[in-house]
């Protein structure tokens, strides 16, 4: 069963892609992939290969690096409703990003805004993993997560609060409701590797993940080393989750609607749902992407905000369901 999914879900994958490549506000266009790939319409080539390409490998890119990371840590603290902003993570890079938009660094260096991102997630990491090594449990480490990202959103909310003109605010705002409009392949290109990087390192802890599922307890006595394994998640976490908001901003629900979807296709082995939870993350930010593009709005909505419009109902049902089953 998880075989299939794991060739299902990438053909899925490649036809969401064609489909938001031939797809625009004007409808279906086959004929300007046709000309782009001829090279007899240059036109054609800038919006295929400068405006909706870098936008579809974005999508897939974030998308594919919070599914896999919400199913780690899911996995690694054994609760369906984990997902990489509740260690804090996600805020800390937001801060980091907008830290470097309020003080204009952003401005006057392309790199600032991406390192201030991912040196914000790092930093974040590296604290959650030196307590990693520190505590027994996971209860202790998730407190110490939701502690950060309350901080991280308090110095949010205090920048957008003392931002210096209506222009500053629009611009912090922009960024923390998510999007992957006006990215180019070298934006693609640069972030790619690190999130490439930060997924290896989760998938490396596939074997060690479904033996947690057992219980800790039951795991060590198998010879798992459980703060070996906590750290590794806990890094390759930050380092993904980081830099796909250098990518795209915030967008959030992805990690925890992808894995809940596909647990009952892999048996609900944690191990085997960390590929396919990818493929999937991956697969609804391109379609929620497309959504965006398509919608008839003055303004172009935000894929962090289609994002959660769309997965807050689905969250609000994972919990009504483990509620009821619970207290059946």
């Amino acid at each position: 069963m998880t075989t299939r999914v794991n060739l299902v879900l990438p053909a899925l994958l490649l036809l969401a892609a064609l489909l938001a490549l031939t797809v625009g506000p004007d409808g279906v266009s086959p004929r300007l992939l046709a000309d782009a790939l001829a090279g007899t319409d240059p036109a054609a080539s800038i919006i295929l290969l400068d405006i909706r390409l870098p936008r579809i490998l974005a999508a897939a890119l974030v998308g594919a690096a919070l599914g896999l990371c919400g199913a780690a840590l899911q996995a690694l603290t054994r609760n369906p409703l984990a997902e990489p902003g509740i260690l804090g993570v996600s805020a800390a890079a937001t801060l980091g990003a907008t830290l470097t938009l309020y003080f204009g660094l952003a401005a006057v260096w392309s790199w600032a805004l991406p390192l201030g991102a991912i040196g914000g997630a790092l930093l974040v990491t590296a604290l959650l993993a030196s307590a990693a090594v520190r505590t027994q449990g996971m209860a202790s480490l998730i407190l110490i997560g939701v502690g950060l990202s309350s901080l991280c959103g308090a110095v949010m909310a205090l920048i957008l609060n003392f931002a210096p003109n209506p222009f500053s605010l629009s611009d912090l705002i922009n960024w923390t409701l998510g999007s992957v409009a006006n990215r180019s392949l070298a934006d693609v290109a640069t972030t790619a590797p690190l999130i490439l990087i930060g997924c290896t390192l989760l998938a490396s802890q596939r074997a060690n993940l479904s033996l947690l599922s057992l219980g800790e307890a039951a795991a060590v006595a198998h010879g798992l080393d459980a703060r070996r394994t906590r750290i590794a998640v806990i890094a390759g976490t930050g380092i993904a989750t980081g830099t796909a908001v250098a990518l795209a901003g915030a967008v959030g629900f992805v990690g925890i609607v992808a894995p809940h979807l596909v647990r009952p296709w892999t048996r609900h082995d944690p191990g085997r749902t960390l590929l396919p939870s990818a493929w999937l993350g991956a697969l609804l930010l391109v379609l929620a992407d497309l959504l965006v593009r398509l919608l008839p709005t003055q303004n172009e909505l935000r894929l962090g905000v289609v994002a959660a419009l769309a997965g807050a109902p689905i969250f609000t049902m994972i919990v009504l369901r483990r509620g009821r089953t619970a207290h059946g």
